[in-house]
């Protein structure tokens, strides 16, 4: 198959699914249905969604901050200002094409700061480790206030957790059985693909050198704490959802995070998956369908606004380099 039209299936399809799920949302309801959705949307407080989208931006900066605790092993030293806003563009590019926001961020470090991309996407890769760390202790929690609740949904979706963690495994040995191939030969591409390795894991084990490992733990579980706030106090702007109990919200946390990455930025798929998750435990139909759209809609202004004004600013402040 042609690589550009590959390159434009990966790109699209993704961004017509949440398209299409939005539209099929609203379709299958009725319009007395969509009036209250946005009804509720309308009405919901602004207060406590400021608070909420104030929370997602003081989140970024410190994943910006944190990352310098990984650079500084290498010798690599940055300012606050290009790491954050290398880190908002690469969300807002997550928009356009899924997972790319990675390569740019490491892209970026090195044009404005003379970090080796290699060595920057490696420390990137270290941090996805401690957040998934953290996202599986958030797991664990939920299921301890849910098991039977959060695992009776996940039936009811025909999600079977075994085999996404069986799946997760193969594709961890599938990579190792790869690398160690690399490893072994010296067919002259592999040795291309060995020197970038070797970067990486540098940029990878940067997370074991740091002088400042406790700042490093300090600031992942801040992160992960505000990302909980800004989803909780969302609750708190729709009267309906106010006395919702804390594990069934943070079981409509979990599923929203693995929801996210199904299409450009969550588009469609997120919304709709939290809304089901309180749906399913009780709560009306448009509260909580008008929570998982304004929780997605703080989100995403977040990233749009600074994200845009990074993609401006990081050439304009950095002309000199």
């Amino acid at each position: 198959m042609n690589k550009k039209l590959v390159r434009i299936l990966k790109i699209s399809i993704p961004l017509l699914l949440g398209i299409f799920l939005i539209w099929y949302s609203l379709s299958s309801s009725t319009p007395q249905e969509r009036e209250q959705l946005w009804q509720s949307i309308i009405d919901a407080n602004k207060f406590w969604i400021l608070v909420s989208f104030l929370l997602g931006t003081i989140s970024h900066f410190s994943r910006a901050y944190r990352w310098k605790f990984m650079l500084e092993p290498m010798g690599y030293e940055s300012t606050q200002a290009n790491r954050f806003m290398a880190v908002m563009a690469a969300y807002l590019a997550n928009f356009g094409i899924p997972r790319s926001g990675e390569v740019l961020r490491a892209v970026t470090l090195s044009t404005y700061e003379g970090v080796p991309f290699e060595k920057g996407f490696g420390t990137i890769i270290s941090e996805r480790v401690a957040d998934l760390l953290i996202l599986m202790l958030i797991i664990g929690i939920a299921l301890i206030f849910q098991t039977d609740d959060l695992l009776a949904y996940l039936q009811d979706q025909n999600i079977n957790p075994l085999n996404t963690f069986l799946i997760f495994l193969s594709l961890v040995g599938i990579i190792i059985l790869g690398l160690n191939i690399v490893r072994r030969s010296n067919w002259p591409p592999f040795k291309k693909i060995k020197k970038l390795a070797r970067g990486l894991l540098e940029g990878m084990k940067s997370i074991l050198n740091m002088k400042q490992k406790w700042a490093f733990i300090f600031h992942t579980v801040f992160i992960w704490t505000l990302y909980l706030l800004m989803f909780f106090v969302i609750r708190l702007s729709i009267p309906e959802t106010t006395d919702t109990p804390a594990g069934i919200i943070m079981a409509a946390f979990v599923v929203g995070s693995f929801a996210v990455s199904a299409t450009n930025g969550g588009i469609g798929v997120y919304p709709l998956a939290v809304g089901g998750v309180l749906i399913f435990f009780g709560v009306q139909d448009h509260a909580a369908e008008a929570f998982g759209w304004i929780s997605w809609a703080t989100q995403t202004a977040v990233v749009l606004l600074f994200g845009g004004l990074s993609f401006i600013l990081l050439p304009l402040l950095n002309s000199k380099k």
